[in-house]
């Protein structure tokens, strides 16, 4: 089966080690070309994220986009996604798919001639915050909780003009009710957990993931152990509790995978990196029909992003 991953740091870890190899480089990604290909992924979304001592410098954004054509995109037989045709192209012929997306807006000083400018780079999805305030909204872990800015309110606005999917994962509860209020297209929550399974504030609530479905968009099961169990070791049968809730609030068509390789340091047992995509799915087919596998794995975000990524132009 196909595997869709919604979510990944490697472009973060090239940033600060450019003489990383993506081909096969082991000891320090999660995420290589060589395990991609050994565990089946079909599609991955490669996150623009600047580390704290870059942040707040659109040239770094620049350069992580430089660094996705320069190692990922040239590493082998990948395909950028950017339009509904591309998604397609690569699907129908068995290429790996690659999709960019921005995690934090800080770096944009609210300048939203930089939004325009990552969306002609191929950018297809932001996510206006990581854990704490900027200029847009305020971060999940930022203690005041406060929502979005004037100045965010005017980029959810070009956001949409755009076509941008607007990602809700590391949003303040507050910003993101907004957020759902302003969006004209569906949220998803690229790597985010059920918090009534596990009550961290990175973690949806039931209203939450409720919302995300009522307006058909999805929410990526991701793979932090803190996030998904709160005691450690965090084994992989853990994730089936998150799913089993998500698909009981109506969410069985609306459940994907978004891992946050290469942006966590501890792992889940069995599934310390990419290639080890094999034992999940093996662990998902136990308890679920193919059908809800392959819409867990793939098909959910598939059906998503052919819905509403631009059509080629």
């Amino acid at each position: 089966m196909t595997i869709f991953d919604a979510h990944c740091d490697v472009l973060s870890k090239l940033l600060e080690h450019p003489q990383l190899d993506f081909v096969n480089e082991q000891d320090l990604l999660d995420v290589t070309l060589e395990r991609m290909q050994k565990a089946g992924i079909g599609f991955q979304n490669f996150a623009v994220y600047l580390p704290e001592k870059y942040a707040g410098e659109f040239r770094y954004v620049l350069e992580s986009i430089d660094l996705f054509h320069e190692k990922v995109l040239a590493s082998g037989p990948i395909h950028f996604i950017r339009s509904k045709e591309d998604l397609e192209y690569a699907e129908k012929n068995g290429l790996t798919g690659a999709l960019l997306s921005l995690e934090g807006v800080d770096a944009l000083q609210g300048n939203l001639a930089y939004v325009r400018i990552l969306h002609h780079l191929g950018v297809r999805s932001i996510g206006i915050t990581w854990n704490y305030a900027n200029w847009a909204a305020d971060g999940v872990m930022e203690s005041r909780r406060a929502g979005l800015t004037e100045k965010g309110r005017q980029l959810i606005q070009e956001c949409n003009r755009l076509g941008l999917i607007l990602d809700v994962s590391h949003l303040s509860e507050k910003a993101f009710w907004e957020l759902a209020s302003l969006s004209a297209k569906p949220l998803i929550a690229s790597h985010s957990n059920a918090g009534k399974i596990c009550p961290r504030r990175r973690n949806l609530s039931d209203e939450q993931i409720g919302s995300i479905i009522r307006a058909d968009g999805v929410i990526g099961v991701t793979f932090v152990p803190p996030f998904v169990h709160a005691e450690e070791p965090v084994t992989m049968d853990r994730l089936l509790a998150h799913i089993d809730h998500i698909c009981s609030l109506g969410g069985r068509r609306h459940i994907g995978l978004g891992s946050d390789f290469d942006g966590i340091r501890e792992k889940i047992i069995g599934l310390e990196h990419a290639g080890k995509y094999h034992d999940l799915v093996n662990l998902l087919q136990k308890h679920y029909s193919e059908e809800d596998v392959e819409g867990f794995i793939c098909g959910n975000w598939y059906r998503f992003y052919l819905k509403h990524l631009p059509a080629a132009t």
